[in-house]
C-alpha cells in the first residue's frame, strides 16, 4: 500500500506538469497577463477609474488570485525543481512583490503592480530567446562600460578644468560634468543649448565635445549593438546545430533499429531453413 501511495502522487505531478505546459494553459496566462496589464493602465486615468473603478479593483483581485494560484500549481508539480528554472523564479518574484501591501508607507509599491506585464518577458520564446542573448552579451558588455567609463571620466576632468568658472552650472564639478556630458552623448539640445554657449566664451571647444561625441555616441554605443547582434547570431547558430544533431541522433537511431530488425529477420529466415532442412532429413 506504501508503494501505491508513492506512485499515485507522482503521476499527479507527471500529469498537472504536461498541463500547465499546454499551449491552451500557457496561452490563458498570457491572455491575464494582457488584461492586468491593460487594466493597469487605465486604473491611472481618474475619470476611467471613476466610473469603472470597482470593476478594474476585481480585474485586479481575479489576475493576482490566478497568478497565485498558478505558481502553487508549479510548486506542486515541479517541486524542488521549480526552483532550477531562472524563469520560475523571476515569475514567483513579481507574484511575491504583487502580494505586498500597498498601503502606508508602502504606497509606493503599488505602482510596481505594472512589473506584473514583465511575465510577458518568460512567457513568450522569442523574449526569454532576446533575454538570454542580453545575459549572454554581459561580459563583453562589461568591457565597453569600463572603457565608456574611463572616456567619460577623462572628458569630465578635462571639462571642469576648463569651464568650471564660466560654466558652474554644467561643469562645476565633475558629477555635473558627467552628467552633462551624458546629456551631450544623448544628443539632446547639445549644440544649441550647451556647446554653442560654451564655444561663445572658448572658441576652441569643439576640440573636446567633438572627439568626445565621436567616441561615445557614434563608437563606444555602436560596440553594444554590435556585442548584441552577434551573440544573438550565434545563439540562433548553437540552436541550429542543437536542432541538426538531434535529427542526425534520430537518423542514427533509426538506423541502428533498421539494422537490428534486419538481423533478426536474417537470424528468423535461417532458423526456418534450418528447420526445414531437419525435417528433409528425417523424412
Amino acid at each position: 500500500m506504501s508503494a501505491t501511495q508513492e506512485v499515485v502522487p507522482s503521476d499527479h505531478r507527471a500529469r498537472l506538469r504536461v498541463w500547465l505546459e499546454t499551449p491552451r494553459v500557457r496561452n490563458t496566462i498570457m491572455g491575464v497577463i494582457l488584461i492586468n496589464a491593460i487594466s493597469l493602465g487605465l486604473s491611472t486615468s481618474a475619470s476611467i477609474t471613476l466610473r469603472i473603478g470597482e470593476v478594474l479593483s476585481i480585474i485586479d483581485t481575479v489576475v493576482i488570485t490566478i497568478f497565485v494560484l498558478e505558481m502553487i500549481l508549479k510548486l506542486y508539480a515541479f517541486g524542488w525543481r521549480f526552483f532550477r528554472s531562472a524563469w520560475n523564479v523571476f515569475d514567483l518574484s513579481i507574484v511575491v512583490i504583487s502580494l505586498v501591501p500597498s498601503g502606508g508607507n508602502l504606497s509606493v509599491l503599488r505602482a510596481m503592480r505594472v512589473i506584473r506585464a514583465m511575465r510577458l518577458l518568460s512567457g513568450i520564446p522569442q523574449m526569454r530567446a532576446v533575454i538570454m542573448a542580453l545575459l549572454d552579451a554581459m561580459p563583453g558588455m562589461g568591457a565597453v562600460i569600463v572603457l565608456l567609463g574611463i572616456v567619460y571620466y577623462i572628458f569630465a576632468v578635462m571639462a571642469t578644468q576648463l569651464f568650471s568658472a564660466d560654466f558652474p552650472q554644467w561643469f562645476g564639478t565633475v558629477g555635473e560634468s558627467l552628467y552633462t556630458l551624458f546629456q551631450i552623448m544623448t544628443l539632446e539640445s547639445w549644440s544649441m543649448g550647451i556647446v554653442r554657449p560654451v564655444m561663445e566664451k572658448y572658441p576652441q571647444a569643439w576640440l573636446l565635445f567633438v572627439p568626445f561625441i565621436t567616441t561615445t555616441a557614434f563608437a563606444v554605443l555602436n560596440l553594444f549593438i554590435g556585442l548584441l547582434v552577434n551573440t544573438m547570431q550565434a545563439a540562433v547558430e548553437a540552436e541550429g546545430e542543437k536542432e541538426m544533431a538531434r535529427m542526425e541522433q534520430a537518423m542514427v537511431d533509426r538506423n541502428d533499429e533498421l539494422i537490428r530488425q534486419i538481423a533478426e529477420l536474417r537470424a528468423l529466415i535461417e532458423t526456418q531453413i534450418e528447420k526445414q532442412g531437419e525435417r528433409k532429413d528425417d523424412r
